[in-house]
């Protein structure tokens, strides 16, 4: 990572008030990722221990996006990776006959899907982030130079909107058209999607249109506690309705090993510094 000033405005609150960041980066600097050992241990195909990504930079009528940082939750998902149990669905589909498919929805600079791509080689990914074209350059070039762009395909969405483009990509050098299951996605993952209630429904949507009517299938979410707890509720609150369930909630300490039960009435007397130590790790599956 480099000398960014918000980096170096980041390091100075968390050394001297404690607080532990939510973003690393700024809008077209370059971030690299060091793989955990932890991590280089579980996937054996992990080959080189670094992926390096440019950060985006949108269009200015779409700074509201948020997309030109690397959100801390994005890194948690890369590192725990082997959490999402990918080696379980693939075996899933391979007895299917069919490649497993994984969707990342609000890419950003795309760091968990081409993660996925670089560990799991016979996985067919999805990113996807808002039409925006520097965006969908930027996360087209960071595929490229993470040499996964035979196995990841970059593709432009709005949440809520007709879904088609996502169900059929394909990777620039698919195996066969046959072999690619447009029924849907195995799993979906997503970092740092929830901050805006305004969105939940229109995310729903997408997700419930999007990932394949299966019980093997599975939605993974990771989002911050920078918003407040309650914005976060009110997606928790919207999901029945969209004939998904809740399979896991889990706050997640950042940087650490402690988890407990999501609580929402932790809001109360809890400040800035405190929230920001946690994520919330949920999982989604059907409901039956």
């Amino acid at each position: 990572m480099g000398t960014e000033i918000e980096d170096v405005l980041s390091d100075s609150l968390q050394t001297l008030y404690g607080f532990t960041p939510i973003t690393h980066g700024s809008a077209g600097s370059s971030f690299t990722y060091t793989i955990p050992d932890t991590l280089l241990d579980k996937v054996p195909h992990l080959d080189s221990p670094t992926v390096t990504l440019i950060t985006p930079e949108t269009q200015s009528s779409n700074w509201s996006l948020h997309a030109s940082s690397i959100w801390v939750s994005a890194l948690f998902i890369a590192d725990h990776l082997a959490e999402l149990k990918i080696e379980h669905h693939a075996e899933v589909a391979r007895h299917q006959g069919l490649p497993l498919r994984v969707l990342e929805l609000g890419a950003g600079a795309g760091l968990p899907g081409i993660l996925i791509s670089m560990a799991y080689r016979e996985v067919s990914v999805v990113s996807s982030d808002y039409p925006d074209e520097n965006l969908m350059n930027t996360l087209r070039l960071n595929a490229k130079s993470n040499g996964v762009s035979d196995r990841c395909s970059i593709v432009p969405h709005a949440w809520g909107e007709d879904p088609s483009g996502l169900l059929t990509a394909t990777p620039l050098s698919p195996q066969s058209p046959s072999t690619i299951n447009s029924s849907g996605f195995d799993v979906i993952v997503a970092a740092d999607t929830l901050w805006n209630s305004s969105l939940h429904e229109s995310f729903l949507n997408t997700l419930a249109s999007t990932l394949r009517k299966t019980s093997d299938s599975r939605v993974y979410l990771v989002a911050g506690l920078h918003t407040g707890r309650y914005t976060l509720q009110s997606f928790i609150d919207l999901v029945p309705r969209f004939g998904l369930r809740v399979e896991e909630l889990r706050e997640r300490l950042v940087g650490g090993s402690e988890r407990r039960d999501w609580d929402v009435t932790r809001a109360e007397g809890e400040d800035e510094q405190e929230r920001r130590k946690w994520v919330l790790w949920i999982s989604l599956a059907w409901t039956p």
